[in-house]
């Protein structure tokens, strides 16, 4: 029996590790998991909204972190996991994307003995200044096999000197996620309550530390977009990173709504009816090129290219300049449209499950010939 530690802390974890949570379930092979949930979003609309929605068990641990700065976080995560991993081992920790709990896990296991998986192993952006291109750099330097999303990132693996061997390309698990749940969508409460009309509002999301840190950025960025959008309602999912520093702005745009952070269906539903995304995430581009809605990235880079390359994301900067002639092509009819990279197919979480049970194979055959 292969026993295997999943890791989830923050929002995006929930939508990635779902669909291995379930391809486990179904397949009723010879892995066993335990759901451990670091605590890192300890807010229910952060992450406990996602254990209903997702049809995620309970988690077996909740190491409680709690907030913090990215070291007291990181220390917290590694003290908790490393207590459960001291009074009981397991054989594999799977970790995914590419946040604090990523890391700070994926030590503790390597530090115990325990080899480490990575799902959306390989991406990069370039950027060290982002603490998530920390957290994938280490990651990936200690990570025994590699599940990937993308050739780039299988081109970004190699050349970090790491072994075909130990790189599966499997597609994105957080794609199962949305297409498992296209039919189940639901409209936000205040859908209706602002007159939204589907196809005639933009959707913005913010929480990077560059948008959002300083107040008067972000004033001056929700300005342009707000001077920009010709008199469509803009909904503002407001990210509790962001809150404290909107709530010092004397005041908002009037086209601008701001809104509490949305349960998945609730939030997915916003998007997929949106005119367009203007966002700083990675994982809200994945899922807009799949939706085919016209996404704009408010960075200076990505680690997801093929969002670019491919669908439907184009990489705007952070320069509030170039937002107003961005929004002119969209609003003028003249967006991209997209197509959907390989594998990304709602097939991901299986294709790790075969994986996982070939390398249980291989390695009760490495200990027998031993």
């Amino acid at each position: 029996m292969l026993t295997v530690d999943i890791i989830a802390g923050a929002r995006p974890n929930f939508m990635k590790i779902a669909p291995i949570v379930h391809a486990i379930d179904a397949d009723q092979s010879s892995i066993e998991y335990r759901l451990i949930h670091t605590g890192q979003h300890y807010d229910a609309k952060m992450s406990g909204d996602f254990f209903t929605q997702l049809g995620i068990p309970e988690p077996h641990y909740n190491l409680g972190a709690g907030s913090g700065s990215q070291a007291e976080q990181t220390g917290a995560i590694m003290r908790g996991y490393e207590q459960v991993l001291q009074t009981k081992p397991s054989d594999l920790c799977l970790v995914v994307g590419d946040v604090t709990s990523t890391m700070a896990c994926a030590i503790v296991a390597k530090k115990a003995g325990i080899d480490v998986a990575h799902v959306e192993a390989g991406i990069r952006s370039g950027d060290r200044t982002m603490p998530e291109e920390i957290n994938r750099l280490v990651t990936d330097a200690i990570t025994d096999y590699f599940f990937t999303t993308s050739a780039k990132a299988n081109e970004s693996l190699r050349t970090a000197g790491i072994d075909d061997s130990a790189i599966f390309f499997v597609g994105n698990t957080m794609i199962d996620t949305l297409l498992k749940n296209i039919d189940r969508l639901r409209k936000p409460d205040f859908f209706d309550e602002q007159s939204l009309i589907s196809g005639n509002y933009i959707v913005i999301t913010l929480h990077r530390p560059a948008n959002v840190d300083k107040p008067e950025n972000l004033a001056t960025m929700l300005n342009a977009i707000a001077e920009s959008a010709n008199g469509l309602p803009v909904i503002f999912p407001v990210h509790p990173r962001t809150r404290k520093n909107l709530e010092q702005l004397p005041q908002l745009p009037e086209c601008i709504h701001v809104v509490d952070p949305q349960p998945y269906l609730q939030f997915i539903y916003l998007v997929k009816n949106a005119k367009a995304v203007l966002t700083d995430s990675g994982g809200i581009t994945e899922e807009t090129t799949v939706l085919g809605v016209p996404c704009m990235t408010l960075r200076d880079s990505t680690e997801r290219p093929e969002t670019v390359t491919m669908g439907t994301n184009e990489l705007i900067g952070t320069s509030v300049s170039n937002i107003p002639p961005a929004m002119q092509r969209l609003l003028a009819g003249q967006w991209k449209s997209g197509q959907v990279p390989p594998k990304w197919d709602g097939k991901t979480g299986a294709r790790i499950v075969e994986i996982l049970k070939q390398l249980q194979v291989a390695s009760q055959t490495r200990t027998n010939a031993a």
